[in-house]
């Protein structure tokens, strides 16, 4: 049983699925590892790296997908090789069925076993394979310091001879993992940090690493069954408009993180609040694909509105594809491992089995 994967388009995507110390877990579950020539250069993992860790380099990525049984990729794979794969294959990756569906659909009617592994179920057992989880503690963490880069005063309070320079005011919009990261980034930096989520059992969470939680008064708790959050009522978002227009007026830096599932992403900070901010905050919307939690951002670009600079990248995580891609191919390999059955050398797709059930394309 081999395990593959190809470079990906490296213009949008830096990261890779399969590093040198995931290539020996591979091996010694029992799988040889088939990678294409150069395929993490870019991010200084040299081909005799992958080679050394026990991996085959192959010529072209035409010789991996032919000779592999699993291919483990980040994105979909391009539209003109699907030709390649067939009902033998497995392809495996963070897919985006919503948006790909008639690609994937394709795909799927040769006959290919396709898993998206960001449909994984939210339970223990899932929690070593949980790709959102690993990649968006990356996201929050790089936001913070990504916002810090472009605020032109100090973060942390300083006291001098000279008189006192008070600490940076961080508010955080959405707890979700990558919003408490970015709580305890920035609180590490020496910020007061404020955080908001529709959410109340963020409120415990955001308060054991430092910050204050700002909620409406007599809020619910919005959350679904998965504990993502759910769209507010129209009363509970005056309420919330009212709050954060007061509370941005003292606000230095603003990280936005707040999503919804397979939904547009809400819009939260409105253009009178951005006006009403203060010259030379800083806002980074983590958002910025799904359309933004500001009235003002723009993917892959920085927005200036009132002295205030809006910055949203189309991949946050384009920035520190090391630490990215080491925890995506540790997912991977949690998630394959599960799958194969190491005693009869062969994969097992056990419907019964809910992680394999729900991320399974069918």
């Amino acid at each position: 049983m081999i395990v593959g994967s190809i470079s990906e388009n490296k213009d949008l995507e830096k990261r890779i699925s399969l590093v040198p110390d995931v290539i020996k877990k591979y091996n010694n579950l029992g799988l040889e590892v088939n990678i294409v020539k150069g395929y993490g250069d870019h991010i200084g993992f040299s081909d005799d790296s992958f080679k050394n860790a026990g991996a085959k380099i192959l010529p072209s990525k035409e010789e991996v997908m032919k000779n592999s049984n699993i291919l483990i990729q980040l994105d979909l794979i391009n539209e003109n090789d699907f030709s390649i794969l067939n009902k033998e294959k497995i392809l495996i990756g963070s897919l985006n069925y919503s948006q790909n569906k008639d690609k994937i659909e394709k795909l799927k009617s040769k006959g290919v076993n396709i898993f998206s592994l960001e449909l994984l179920p939210r339970i223990t057992r899932a929690q070593s394979m949980d790709i959102l989880s690993s990649q968006a503690n990356l996201a929050g963490y790089k936001a913070v310091i990504e916002a810090f880069a472009f605020f032109e005063k100090a973060i942390p309070m300083m006291m001098t001879a000279a008189g006192t320079i008070p600490a940076a005011k961080v508010l955080v919009v959405g707890a979700g993992v990558a919003g408490l990261q970015a709580v305890a980034t920035a609180k590490r930096m020496g910020a007061v940090v404020f955080a908001t989520d529709v959410r109340m059992a963020s409120k415990e969470q955001v308060e054991s690493l430092g910050g204050k939680f700002l909620t409406v008064e007599g809020s619910e708790n919005l959350e679904t069954e998965g504990g993502y959050a759910k769209e507010a009522s129209e009363e509970f978002k005056k309420k919330q408009e009212e709050l954060l227009a007061e509370t941005l007026k003292k606000i230095d830096i603003v990280i936005c993180t707040a999503l919804i599932p397979g939904k547009k992403a809400p819009l939260i900070i409105k253009d009178f609040m951005i006006n009403n901010m203060q010259p030379g905050s800083v806002i980074y919307d983590l958002a910025s694909v799904q359309g933004g939690n500001t009235a003002f951002t723009e993917v892959d670009k920085i927005v200036e509105k009132n002295g205030v600079k809006i910055l949203g990248d189309s991949n946050i995580l384009n920035r520190l594809p090391v630490s990215a891609s080491n925890l995506y191919a540790k997912n991977v390999f949690n998630f394959v491992e599960n799958l194969y059955d190491k005693e009869h050398k062969k994969l097992n797709i056990n419907l019964e089995d809910e992680i394999i059930s729900k991320t399974l394309i069918r």
